[in-house]
């Protein structure tokens, strides 16, 4: 059985980038060991930050809250998933700050592939409509994205296959000892 304190899995990269992929394999993997929690983006934006636009002001609210809920449910035991752009590099140490400062690990994974590749894949029809200039503040074509200088994790996405992804993280939680080997197999 796997430990009993929480975590924090922060997925960062471009719309498209396979973050809510890979989140819903890590949520299927770890679920057998500890409770498990996604924030997905898109849904924290439906639900819990309706009414934010796109401003880097409202970015930065967006991914606070998802932080504090993050710390929230990681201080009572689950490891939480949380699959968002998160475009600016502040933000994301700022959560990562206040997650370390409340003693909850927190694992920063990069989920990149090159834009080329993104407009090509394309799933939602966003890169399409912001090139087009219809979608204005779109992160990584009229909006800045700041990549992660030194992720804990990077999966490229483009060329590493979902497993192998999964394989990834799930050793650096063993090699942290945030999972025991029986959870990470």
């Amino acid at each position: 059985m796997g430990r009993s304190a929480g975590f924090i899995l922060w997925l960062t990269g471009l719309s498209g980038a396979g973050k809510s992929t890979l989140s819903r394999a890590l949520r299927a993997h770890l679920a057998s060991s500890m409770p498990v929690e996604v924030l997905d983006g898109d849904e924290v934006r439906t639900w819990l930050s309706r009414g934010l636009g796109f401003t880097r002001e409202d970015r930065e609210e967006n991914v606070r809250r998802i932080g504090h809920v993050a710390r929230l449910l990681a201080k009572h035991g689950v490891g939480v998933i949380a699959a968002a752009i998160s475009p600016y590099a502040s933000s994301r140490a700022e959560v990562r700050r206040l997650a370390e400062e409340a003693g909850i690990p927190f694992v920063e994974i990069y989920v990149q592939a090159p834009l080329d590749v993104l407009i090509a894949r394309d799933v939602k029809g966003l890169y399409k409509k912001a090139l087009a200039g219809e979608l204005a503040h779109f992160t990584g074509v009229s909006d800045p994205y700041e990549a992660p200088d030194a992720p804990d994790v990077t999966v490229h996405s483009d060329v590493d296959t979902v497993e192998a992804g999964l394989w990834r993280v799930l050793e650096t939680l063993r090699k942290r000892g945030l999972l025991d080997a029986a959870a990470a197999a």
